[in-house]
C-alpha cells in the first residue's frame, strides 16, 4: 500500500469516528431535551390539577357563605367572577410561553385575592365561623393552596432544567433546529414582597 492511500484511509477513519460521535451527541442531546420537555408538561398538568381542585371548592364555599344573613353580596360576586375567569384561561402544555404563564398566573391571582377578601369578610360573621361546612372548606382551601405552591415550585424547577438545556451551547443549536424554545415559569405575585398590614 502506498503511503498516500494509508493517509487517506486514516483520514476517512477519523472522519467516520467523528461523524459517529457527532451523531451520538445529537441523538443524546435531542433525547435529553425531549425528556425535559415531557417532565415540564407533566409538572404543568400537576399545577393545573391543583388549581382545578381549588376552583372546585369555590362553589361550595360560596354556597355556604350565601347562607349567612346579610353577607356582602359583592364579595360573593367577585369570587364567582374571578373563578369563572381563572377556569377560562387554558394554557396548552406545548405552548408554555412566558406570556401565557403570566396570563394564567394573573387570572389565578385574581381568584386568590377574591378568596382572601371573602375569608377576611367572613370574620365579621360568628355564625359562619362556627359553621362546620365553612370550617371544613377553609381547611381544604388552605391545604390546596399549599399543594398549589408545591406544584408551582416543582414546575419551576422542571422549567429551569429544560431552559438550561435549550439555551446552553451547543445543545441550543439542536434545540433551535427542532423548534424547542424557552418556557415560562411562575414568578412572585405582584406586591408579595410587602408584608400585609395587620390592624387590630
Amino acid at each position: 500500500m502506498s503511503r498516500s492511500l494509508i493517509i487517506i484511509l486514516v483520514v476517512i477513519g477519523v472522519l467516520l469516528l467523528v461523524g459517529i460521535g457527532s451523531c451520538n451527541y445529537v441523538k443524546n442531546t435531542y433525547n435529553d431535551i425531549i425528556t425535559k420537555d415531557a417532565v415540564v408538561k407533566t409538572k404543568w398538568g400537576n399545577v393545573e390539577s391543583q388549581y382545578q381542585r381549588r376552583a372546585d371548592l369555590v362553589p361550595n364555599l360560596v354556597a355556604t357563605v350565601k347562607g349567612a344573613a346579610n353577607f356582602e353580596k359583592s364579595t360573593l360576586v367577585d369570587v364567582t367572577n374571578a373563578r369563572a375567569k381563572a377556569t377560562s384561561i387554558q394554557v396548552d402544555p406545548t405552548k408554555l410561553t412566558p406570556e401565557k404563564i403570566q396570563e394564567f398566573q394573573a387570572a389565578q391571582g385574581q381568584l386568590t385575592s377574591a378568596l382572601s377578601r371573602l375569608l377576611v369578610a367572613s370574620e365579621k360573621y360568628p355564625d359562619l365561623k362556627s359553621n362546620e361546612n365553612f370550617s371544613g372548606l377553609q381547611v381544604q382551601l388552605e391545604g390546596t393552596e399549599n399543594r398549589i405552591n408545591v406544584a408551582r415550585v416543582d414546575f419551576n424547577d422542571a422549567v429551569l432544567q429544560y431552559n438550561l438545556a435549550v439555551r446552553s451551547f451547543p445543545s441550543n443549536i439542536i434545540a433551535s433546529h427542532y423548534g424547542y424554545k424557552e418556557k415560562g415559569s411562575f414568578s412572585a405575585e405582584a406586591g408579595s414582597d410587602k408584608a400585609p398590614k395587620v390592624q387590630f
